[in-house]
């Protein structure tokens, strides 16, 4: 089994738990949006026997190279039961449309972070241990135990995630990424803004301006970046300010594949957040 980015990786790894560890196309620290394949890369997608993506929402470097696949292929935010976000007329307020965006973020169009709901793993992990059974029928009964242990985990997840971010639930805070709604949904979190600025391109005073001018509204808040890169204005946007720059790992590049690596990435997600806003 080949998973593109790392989370469905992290998925796979809970339901093949005690049989396989499954494989990932993404290295750690690429981006999903714009990652370039290698020959190997393209090989390696053409002929695993079972592939899962997110979507061409997300990996739009993949359906070109998908056309030359015969065996299965799922894209998980097709999946029946998948619960899909759109982004909202106001993602982008706050003075952050400036700068060009390296992927869709536009009113209307899927919000393709879809592994950072428990509800959509859930979903997921079914159809992999479905498709897993119908390739190999001698485990599809582990399939179906690590599927049920899985769910029991997340079903903790959730309480914990809940109990560990209610103290900060409605404070502001900054993302310079809009990948985390999925997430704030879940756990009655809200960012304040959007700091939307492509890497390749710098933004102009006035919308660096207007972006401090945000933050100075605020007062003592959290900017968060994803790693690997911060932002070239981040330190910039900030100096001066009763502000904090953190990060927050959507796709937890370098998480183990292990059985509860899922939930590792989520708990991380939620200690880091409410870290840094228990600080101020």
């Amino acid at each position: 089994m080949l998973t593109s980015i790392k989370p469905l990786q992290l998925i796979a790894a809970a339901v093949q738990d005690g049989v396989a560890v499954p494989e990932v196309l993404l290295p750690p620290g690429a981006s999903p949006h714009n990652f370039a394949l290698r020959p190997s890369d393209v090989r390696r997608v053409q002929s695993v026997d079972l592939l899962y993506w997110i979507g061409p929402d997300m990996e739009s470097f993949l359906p070109r190279v998908l056309k030359g696949r015969s065996a299965p292929t799922v894209a998980v935010q097709d999946l029946p039961g998948m619960k899909l976000r759109r982004f909202a007329e106001d993602s982008h307020s706050h003075a952050d449309d400036a700068g060009e965006h390296d992927h869709d973020h536009r009113p209307g169009s899927l919000d393709a972070h879809v592994w950072l709901s428990t509800v959509n793993a859930r979903v997921i992990a079914a159809r992999m241990a479905a498709d897993l059974s119908a390739a190999d029928p001698q485990n599809a009964g582990r399939y179906e135990s690590n599927v049920k242990a899985f769910d029991e985990r997340l079903d903790a997840l959730d309480a914990r995630l809940k109990k560990r971010v209610a103290g900060i639930a409605g404070q502001p805070y900054f993302v310079f990424h809009e990948a985390f709604d999925y997430f704030e949904e879940a756990y009655g979190l809200k960012h304040a803004g959007v700091f939307s600025v492509a890497a390749e391109v710098q933004p102009g005073a006035q919308h660096v301006a207007a972006m401090r001018t945000r933050l100075q509204e605020v007062g003592k808040t959290c900017v968060f970046s994803e790693p690997p890169l911060r932002p070239r204005l981040a330190e910039t946007l900030v100096a001066g300010l009763p502000v904090k720059l953190a990060e927050l790992d959507a796709l937890g590049g370098y998480t183990p594949a292990t059985a509860n690596g899922y939930e590792q990435v989520l708990d991380k997600l939620g200690n880091d957040l409410a870290g840094c806003l228990e600080s101020l």
